[in-house]
């Protein structure tokens, strides 16, 4: 710890709550004067196992470790100079003050454009790179759209700055997305969500003192996930049609009930993709677009069968494509004209595969939640139930098993007792 005869000390520490995409923990600053104690972010990251708690610096002489320890070392001098120029000034110098001139709040405060134009631009560096998805980034982007036409409609002004975001304004911006765009509540959550995240940006940049949503919880309510029964799915794979393209729908639709992968995921299968797992047979090993998770999954007969079929199709060999998928919004389309061919009454869309994977594929055939959850590539098994809720045909299943345990021994339950 540093300390100067003005009782101004600075420490450095790892926040373990505030973490990198690799999983690094941010280096903080924390300030203490006159007993009052500030923490703000570097903006910095480190491996837990190279920071030295006792000398609060990166440990080692690597290229990583000395431009860290130049950073703090800056970081530290530019506190200092602003202590110090407060003090020429003569002015009031309390911890508040000094973090306000370190931080440049009182010379140009951000705002709420200033926010969302710089976390635009720092996500579209990421999708560049590959670490973040483009459709993630248009998530944002309809967000931000929505955001600056609320505070166009509460405020009457095109921005704002950051300093006026109340926790009030979760609520408004709610009611406003659910009564004049006429969204549903699980939308509006959504687009909150990612705001929230936004706004954890500007805490981490030391732009605002803290989250003025934290106390606003998103709340969700459970929606009916529709899925196909093992009878549609034999209606859908015994169905011939006399257009190529509806075949090439089915089957990539059918190909995604029998393997729990999204739309994008399937879009972006190759030939590599297939490799042989430990039991000798042909598996899938990829990475979700939308999680990175790995999902490696064991190809069943059918999902095998349709693979084989397209492995000469003029469109797979000249795109290095696993299968001929369409474009989303195409897709869907076509989906709709095979549900009314094949007789099915549900809205067949891209994502009702995945759920049908996860219930009439798997659990409804005891297949472990854990095993499905694994193979759909969750980080959590909570996100896996909210896919998979036990089903009418799975309790009947259990309970006939149990009768037979019970009842089908050769004993009365009156002989049981004796």
């Amino acid at each position: 710890m540093s300390q100067s005869p003005q009782q101004l000390s600075i420490l450095f520490w790892l926040n373990n709550q505030r973490a990198n995409n690799e999983g690094k923990p941010a280096i903080y600053l924390r300030f203490t004067l006159d007993y009052k104690r500030v923490e703000l972010a570097t903006r910095l990251y480190i491996d837990a196992d190279l920071w030295s708690r006792q000398h609060q610096k990166a440990k080692g002489i690597s290229e990583e470790a000395t431009e860290i320890n130049n950073q703090l070392t800056i970081i530290k001098a530019n506190l200092f100079k602003h202590y110090n120029r407060l003090k020429v000034l003569e002015k009031e110098v309390s911890a508040e003050i000094l973090k306000d001139a370190y931080l440049g709040i009182g010379e140009k405060e951000k705002t709420l454009r200033e926010l969302l134009t710089y976390y635009e631009e720092r996500f579209k560096e990421k999708v560049s790179s590959g670490t973040k998805a483009l459709s993630t980034l248009k998530s944002f982007r309809t967000t931000r759209d929505k955001i600056l036409a609320f505070i166009t409609k509460r405020f009457k002004v095109s921005d704002i700055p950051l300093s006026k975001i109340k926790l009030s304004f979760a609520s408004e911006f709610d009611h406003f997305l659910t009564t004049r765009d006429r969204i549903g509540s699980n939308t509006s959550m959504k687009y909150i969500k990612i705001f929230k995240r936004v706004l954890k940006m500007a805490v981490d940049h030391g732009w605002i003192e803290g989250d003025p949503l934290t106390g606003f919880a998103c709340h969700y309510e459970e929606p009916i996930r529709d899925r196909l029964t093992m009878d549609e799915i034999m209606i859908l794979y015994k169905k011939q049609f006399n257009i190529d393209r509806l075949n090439e729908v089915r089957d990539v639709f059918l190909f995604c009930c029998f393997t729990g992968y999204a739309y994008q995921d399937v879009a972006n299968l190759t030939p590599a993709n297939l490799e042989i797992g430990i039991d000798g047979e042909k598996w899938i090993v990829k990475n979700r677009v939308k999680t990175k998770n790995p999902e490696r999954i064991p190809l069943l007969p059918i999902a095998l069968e349709i693979v084989e079929r397209y492995k000469d199709h003029p469109y797979c060999e000249n795109s290095g494509k696993l299968l001929p998928v369409n474009t989303n919004q195409r897709y869907n389309g076509y989906l709709k004209e095979i549900a009314d061919l094949c007789g099915i009454k549900k809205h067949m869309t891209t994502h009702m595969a995945r759920h049908t994977f996860a219930t009439s594929v798997t659990l409804e055939n005891d297949v472990p939640i854990e095993t499905v959850s694994q193979m759909l590539g969750h980080k959590s098994i909570k996100t896996t139930q909210i896919y998979a809720k036990v089903t009418q045909r799975k309790v009947s299943n259990n309970m006939r098993e149990l009768k037979a345990r019970l009842f089908n021994s050769g004993l009365s339950m009156q002989q049981a007792t004796l």
